[in-house]
């Protein structure tokens, strides 16, 4: 079984960064395709950027050349970072990562950005 915990969400101003971390449990973490998702009030849960197992990324459009998904195998960690931020980018963020066919899911740290 895998366990996902974020941290890091929080208000920020137009323009402005946050990092997100999310925490996994276990020693299989090498193995585990990571992902940050997103979900606004009204909208359905959305990608926003997604490492393999080998390190190959994949971004949504709307968050390219801002957004960066990083991962620390060492310390069992996967990071956002997130710069130049939207009010769009206004919603929920979820870690997940697939093991064995299950899905596994944190429970969201809240980015809400405002001025």
């Amino acid at each position: 079984q895998v366990q996902l915990v974020e941290s890091g969400g929080g208000l920020v101003q137009p323009g402005g960064s946050l990092r997100l971390s999310c925490a996994a449990s276990g020693s299989i973490f090498r193995s585990l395709p990571m992902g940050w998702y997103r979900q606004a009030p009204g909208k359905e849960r959305e990608l926003v950027a997604s490492m393999s197992i080998g390190g190959t990324t994949n971004y949504a459009d709307s968050v390219k050349d801002r957004f960066t998904i990083s991962r620390d195998n060492g310390k069992n960690m996967v990071y956002l970072q997130m710069n130049s931020l939207k009010p769009e980018d206004t919603a929920v963020y979820y870690c997940r990562s697939t093991y064995s066919g299950y899905l596994y899911w944190g429970q969201g740290t809240q980015v809400t950005v405002s001025s």
